[in-house]
């Protein structure tokens, strides 16, 4: 995987799809509670209002909307139906 493809300016373009004129602003830059990991909720400014999403840094370095140790959807096997 690119990490260029995974900064966090690239991400906020794909997800924010922000305007040459539009000002996007990082409202909270932090660390999570329990792992330490970093996060920053980025808000642009919109004609119906204001969007906001948060990003996650991971340990490789490049950033997600999704927190770190997040699984994706999976199959749940051995459950059986009554």
């Amino acid at each position: 995987m690119n990490t260029a493809e995974r900064s966090l300016r690239s991400l906020v373009e794909k997800w924010l799809t922000p305007a040459a004129a539009t000002p996007i602003r990082v409202t909270r830059f932090s660390r999570t509670g329990s792992s330490r990991g970093r996060y920053a909720r980025v808000e642009v400014q919109r004609p119906e209002g204001s969007v906001a999403l948060f990003f996650f840094r991971h340990d490789d370095g490049t950033w997600q909307v999704f927190p770190p140790g997040t699984r994706g959807p999976g199959v749940c096997a051995g459950a059986s139906a009554v």
